[in-house]
Parts: C-alpha cells; sequence; structure tokens
C-alpha cells in the first residue's frame, strides 16, 4: 500500500507525539526512551529504552507490556514493535539514575 507524503508526516508526528508522551514516566525512574527508526509503511518502529532502564530487572516487560501495547494500540499503522535496551551503560552508574530494580548481570568465566 502507497501511502502520501501528507500521511508519512503525520504517521511520524503522532509517533513523535506519543513518545513524548510516554518518555517523562521512563524519566522519572532515571531511563529514557529513545526512537531508532520508524517505517511507516510496513509499520515497523524500533526504540530502546536507556540509562536507568539498563540495570532494571522490568525493562523487557516496560518494552513490552507498556511501549508495545501502547504504540499499537493507539497506531493503527504500527504493525511491530522492536525493542531493546541499551546495555552500554555501565551497571553502577545506570543503578544510580534511578529507582526501578536493580539485577545484576553475573557473566561466567
Amino acid at each position: 500500500m502507497d501511502i502520501t507524503e501528507a500521511e508519512r508526516a503525520a504517521r511520524l508526528k503522532a509517533l513523535h507525539s506519543l513518545l513524548d508522551l510516554m518518555r517523562p514516566a521512563v524519566q522519572a525512574d532515571g531511563g529514557d526512551l529513545v526512537l531508532v527508526r520508524a517505517d511507516v509503511d510496513t509499520g515497523v518502529v524500533e526504540v530502546q529504552l536507556g540509562g536507568a532502564c539498563s540495570s532494571c530487572a522490568i525493562s523487557s516487560d516496560t518494552l513490552q507490556g507498556g511501549v508495545t501495547r501502547i504504540l499499537t494500540d493507539r497506531l493503527s499503522w504500527v504493525t511491530e514493535v522492536i525493542g531493546g535496551v541499551d546495555e552500554s551503560m555501565d551497571v553502577e552508574e545506570s543503578v544510580s539514575l534511578g529507582v526501578g530494580g536493580y539485577v545484576p548481570r553475573y557473566r561466567s568465566i
């Protein structure tokens, strides 16, 4: 299905507005929600949680139960949400940013 440039712009604007509405809740716990990419033609949206989310025990629940559900419920054109967590931040720094549940990640030697 081909969509017009005006429809593309409207979809992107709605997506950015919705992410801006959700972002403060994530930031309140020291995290962040970032749009990585959005294909408004296919409906695939990729987001990433950062900050304290990298050490939070419920970050996958936030992605699936929160972000994915809200985007697909409120934006009819969204068909898939790909989510990830930015794990590049140091664990201690991540924990200090927020009040989310900390789960240490142990690596086997």
